[in-house]
């Protein structure tokens, strides 16, 4: 059972909500316009806010019914949390769309939400932290998602299978915006 639902949530994680809202805008493919990406700011960048919005929330909620799936059939908390990490890396490298996808953000979200909703404490102190400093959405949102691992475990003491579980998860996001944070910091460091 626990092998059909980690099938499950990485072929859901494959339902890139972008390119769903794309045909629907009958505006051609997301993937090959704006930034190539199929998640929620290029859409929005594209399409206007409620594509935006509706991407967000399609990419969340795919997560958060897996996280629901496993929470039915009784799953452990690190089965679960192993179950989003394959629902993410199912919206990053989607076998449907020859493994070119969307970042994870929305879907980490989404799925972390629905795990532990006090999480979205963490993801908003974290952010609110991190934004002054960076000045940046992407590197502050990746910045209050490191602080989750940690804090978990510290604080609300969750197992260390757990919180590296956790761990592994926002680690495959980070690296999904490698490029955006190497050109976050050249840019810091050329205007210097």
């Amino acid at each position: 059972m626990v092998f059909i639902i980690y099938l499950f949530a990485y072929f859901t994680g494959n339902l890139l909500t972008g390119v769903l809202i794309s045909s629907l805008f009958k505006k051609g493919n997301i993937r090959g316009t704006g930034s190539g990406n199929p998640g929620a700011r290029n859409a929005g960048r594209l399409y206007g806010k409620k594509a935006f919005v509706f991407t967000f929330l399609g990419d969340a909620v795919k997560a958060a019914i897996v996280v629901a799936v496993c929470f039915y059939f009784q799953l452990s908390p690190s089965e679960t949390l192993f179950a989003l990490l394959l629902t993410i890396i199912g919206h990053i490298k989607p076998i449907l769309f020859q493994f070119k996808g969307g970042k994870g953000i929305s879907s980490f979200i989404g799925g972390i939400l629905a795990f532990e909703p006090f999480m979205a404490v963490l993801i908003i102190l974290g952010f609110i932290i991190f934004y002054p400093i960076s000045k940046s959405f992407t590197i502050a949102g990746l910045g209050s998602f490191i602080l989750i691992p940690f804090t978990a475990y510290f604080v609300f003491h969750i197992s260390l299978e757990e919180a590296l579980l956790l761990f592994l998860i926002i680690l495959v996001v980070i690296v999904a915006h490698e490029k955006d944070i190497r050109g976050y910091f050249i840019e810091k460091f050329t205007s210097i």
